[in-house]
């Protein structure tokens, strides 16, 4: 078996020219290319055909984070702009949905650009009828903790980046916003604000693909996993036991659970829309083998380790770790769980709950190359051959793909 720990990223690297990535969405969402990968087969279509290449009985589901807009740009009264990227929240909540309905001040660690532009004090922000004030409280790690107030204090914060913030467009599309952009960098389903960039294999789904995967008796369904910014983050170690996976929060529900539950005990498949629905739904599984292992484990502390699922032995069945968490939650007498996933997918893993996935073309050495690579072998070679051989388009506003394993 591979030790996931010992992998080298430099072997997950393919040419990725920069003429290949898609600056741009398309002017239909669903009209993108969809690679189809089956048992080591590959074939063509457009994503509108999607809901006839899904195995018969599939569970879809999503992920309805939305993005928010994190961008701030503080203009100092000399003319020069400091620019900070909200990335989590801090105080007086760390949960990013009750940090998001936060009124009049909160906390946040952020990114800032041009620091050395900000010697001390405080930044102001002016917006239609109001005023955001951002002062510098500590810095860690190469973020900082700004604390931020705002005019009307009755807004939430959600209210406030909706009026004066911009959407963080990834790096690697190295262009301005445009308008366009604030209705194509979200899902059409994106509903729980926190995200600072959009699950982007979603992109491609449109009212009409939906009316599609509904008459072919697909049952979909939605959780939340609020995407970090560490999506981006490169892998710098050489090894990837040197590597610190980011961390980002999670919501579900207990009818969310009870239908992956039935799922599992008819044995029907469950097919994730994308990389962050999937470490999702196998961070549940972690999640019920937690609270099978320490049954009275505080709710605060419901968190799956980077390596986690590759230190564990003797495990339960999907079914037994999904009731698991049904029996915790009634524990505790609540109908959702807020939990924090840190797992790394990468070869060497067995995965408990997803048996293929709809997704996008990723990075070169990247984690999210190594989640596709955890899932195909390295047929994800042949796959981006493929791709690359036959025109498609990558990253974010790229094209995509069904893999079934």
């Amino acid at each position: 078996m591979t030790d996931p720990k010992k992998l080298a990223i430099k072997d997950f690297v393919y040419e990725l020219p920069d003429e290949r990535i898609a600056k741009f969405p398309l002017p239909e969402r669903d009209q993108s290319k969809l690679l189809y990968y089956k048992s080591g087969a590959i074939t063509d279509y457009t994503f509108t055909d999607l809901p006839e290449l899904l195995p018969a009985n599939t569970l879809l589901v999503f992920n309805d984070t939305k993005v928010v807009q994190a961008r701030l740009l503080f203009q100092k009264e000399t003319g020069g702009i400091v620019e900070i990227f909200c990335l989590e929240p801090v105080k007086p909540h760390a949960e990013v949905q009750l940090a998001m309905q936060q009124t009049e001040s909160c906390t946040w660690k952020c990114l800032v650009g041009n620091n050395k532009r900000w010697k001390s004090g405080k930044l102001y922000l002016y917006f239609e009828d109001g005023k955001l004030t951002a002062e510098r409280e500590a810095q860690q790690d190469g973020h900082f903790l700004i604390n931020f107030a705002w005019e009307p204090a009755n807004l939430t914060f959600a209210e406030v980046l909706e009026r004066c913030g911009k959407l963080p467009l990834p790096p690697y599309l190295n262009r301005d916003l445009t308008p366009d952009d604030r209705t194509r960098y979200q899902t059409i389903y994106a509903n729980q604000e926190g995200a600072v960039a959009a699950p982007t294999a979603g992109l491609h789904f449109t009212d009409r693909v939906m009316e599609s995967i509904k008459a072919k008796g697909i049952a979909t369904a939605y959780l939340t996993l609020h995407v970090g910014a560490g999506t981006f983050k490169p892998v710098k170690a050489n090894v990837m036991e040197e590597h610190e996976m980011h961390a980002e929060q999670l919501y579900l529900t207990k009818a969310f659970i009870l239908q992956l539950l039935a799922q599992a005990e008819q044995n029907k498949p469950v097919i994730p829309v994308g990389t962050t629905s999937m470490r999702s739904l196998e961070s549940l599984y972690w999640l019920g083998v937690r609270v099978l292992q320490q049954p009275n484990l505080p709710q605060e502390q419901l968190h799956i380790t980077q390596w986690l699922a590759y230190e564990s032995i003797n495990l339960p069945g999907p079914s037994e770790a999904l009731m698991a968490l049904l029996q915790y939650m009634d524990k505790y007498k609540t109908d959702h769980l807020h939990a924090s996933t840190q797992i790394i997918i990468a070869p060497g893993y067995t995965f408990r709950i997803c048996k293929g996935l709809v997704t996008n073309f990723h990075q070169p050495e990247s984690t999210l190359l190594l989640l596709v690579s955890a899932l195909i072998g390295e047929n994800w070679r042949n796959v981006y051959q493929h791709a690359m051989d036959n025109n498609y388009r990558f990253l974010s506003y790229g094209d995509s793909s069904l893999l079934l394993p």
